[in-house]
């Protein structure tokens, strides 16, 4: 598919996305779509929502052969991915449906309260306008053109202009003309969405500052959501910039279930850490272990686990040279030891594991920074003390893992203060590469695990970062939103 093919307002159109070019009438057709889309019905939005999966169910087969050509995931992995996505937009649609999100709420008017009457006040949630979404590269459905930010956006009210991920313009392609289907069905403005296809820098700089756009939903590495975050906040009208951005997701083993099973742990872990070559943003990258011999059983079997494993496809050419820069880059650390060496032949790479103490950790900044792969880290611990003076040092995570018996409750309550100030999600006996699309999900965290720790980007509750509170005051009532006649 070719690169620079752009979905603007209904119109298939070609050539470089250009702020002065398809980027601006992107953002203008969808200020223009805000005035009918952000006051339609939200039954008429849950229809929209609903066309849009099932258009893309229509094209299942054509999305799975195309995604698998561009990003190399294989297609049993695409087709559950494809289910996740039109799972959310229906998720959403039920959301809407029911109003739960609105958090509305009805002061009566008290005209005969002393010393002064209270007037009637009312308050829902609105739709703030036009929002940008970047398409991740490691999720070329879920997190892509109608991934969570779009599904979540469009149920707030929100037309949505999307920068489609250079790595997989041919799915990106293909969804566009799902919701295209879906919008001309439902009889919506055609600026209710648009794609643009460009992998520049200069394209996300254009769209995150120009001035229709009110927020930002972003999944992709910290340097570059950290640059489009710093130009979010330096508008002259700043806006929101939803951005997951890193996370190593550790995970702490507590003595008695180390003793009791921590074979079965290590391979688990393994199984985890290596899932779709390590190309998760919850991928558990570090095992914190108390030094001993059930630690040192638990690095051998991990290692034998890993064994087991065949080379895996990563989705560019740049991601796996990234790989094989950060498994060099740890393994030249001091007090780091190798116990499994990573292989990396183009976009083929295995998995690497690595030991090192948590003396070294503490005085390391570099071996808490994500590396996006199968790349596995056991941090050695003399005490349960330094396990949680370990805890406390982790910047935001996506998720912190306590693998324990009974016998470990007290250990894992001195844990817990921290690990959920930490997180945005809290695992117990798991591991974190399975984010469940469902209400109470928090897919987020303090940074760098997100920029904005009260938000999620996955689950019910990720509507909420496209909708503003609006109180109404002594208003008649045809002139409230419906939602709250």
């Amino acid at each position: 598919m070719p690169m620079h093919k752009h979905l603007i307002a209904g119109q298939w159109v070609d050539g470089e996305a250009g702020p002065a070019g398809n980027i601006d009438a992107a953002c203008v057709a969808a200020e223009e779509a805000f005035w009918s889309f952000g006051h339609a019905t939200r039954a008429d939005r849950a229809r929209f929502l609903e066309a849009i999966a099932v258009e893309i169910e229509a094209r299942g087969a054509e999305i799975t052969r195309v995604a698998a050509a561009e990003t190399g995931l294989p297609e049993a992995r695409l087709e559950g991915e494809r289910g996740r996505t039109t799972g959310q937009l229906r998720l959403f649609a039920r959301l809407i449906e029911a109003g739960d999100h609105l958090d509305v709420r009805d002061d009566p008017a008290l005209p005969d309260r002393q010393p002064a009457p209270r007037p009637r006040l009312s308050l829902v949630q609105r739709p703030i306008g036009p929002v940008a979404v970047f398409g991740a590269s490691n999720f070329p459905l879920a997190f892509s053109v109608a991934g969570g930010d779009t599904a979540s956006a469009l149920a707030a009210g929100c037309p949505v202009v999307v920068k489609g991920h250079p790595a997989h313009p041919g799915t990106g392609k293909l969804v566009a003309e799902a919701i295209l289907a879906a919008i001309e069905a439902q009889g919506l403005h055609p600026g209710v969405f648009s794609l643009v296809q460009d992998g520049t820098r200069e394209a996300g700089q254009a769209l995150v500052t120009h001035p229709l756009i009110r927020a930002v939903g972003f999944t992709g590495s910290l340097a570059g959501g950290r640059a489009l975050f710093d130009l979010c906040a330096a508008r002259p009208e700043p806006v929101p910039f939803f951005g997951e951005l890193g996370s190593v997701n550790p995970m702490f083993l507590l003595s008695h279930a180390m003793a009791e099973r921590g074979g079965q742990i290590a391979s688990g872990w393994a199984a985890s850490l290596t899932m779709g070559a390590g190309q998760f943003c919850t991928n558990p990258g570090i095992a914190v272990v108390v030094a001993g011999a059930d630690a040192d059983a638990f690095a051998r079997a991990a290692v034998a686990a890993l064994e087991d494993t065949v080379g895996q496809t990563m989705l560019t050419d740049a991601i796996a040279q990234a790989y094989r820069a950060g498994c060099k880059d740890v393994a030249a650390i001091a007090g780091v030891e190798e116990l499994y060496s990573a292989d990396c032949s183009a976009r083929v790479v295995t998995p690497g594991l690595y030991r090192t103490t948590g003396r070294t950790w503490l005085k390391t900044r570099a071996l808490g920074e994500e590396v996006f792969g199968p790349l596995g880290l056991i941090v050695e611990v003399e005490t349960a003390a330094e396990m949680r003076e370990i805890a406390k040092s982790l910047e935001g995570q996506l998720t912190c893992t306590i693998h324990m018996d009974e016998e470990d409750t007290d250990a894992a309550r001195a844990l817990m203060p921290v690990l959920e100030r930490k997180a945005g999600r809290v695992l117990a006996n798991g591991f974190p590469t399975g984010v469940e699309v469902c209400d109470a999900m928090v897919h987020g965290g303090p940074y760098p695990a997100s920029t904005n720790f009260g938000h999620t980007s996955v689950g019910s509750l990720a509507i909420r970062r496209w909708l503003r509170p609006v109180c109404y005051q002594n208003l008649p009532d045809i002139l409230l939103p419906i939602d709250l006649r």
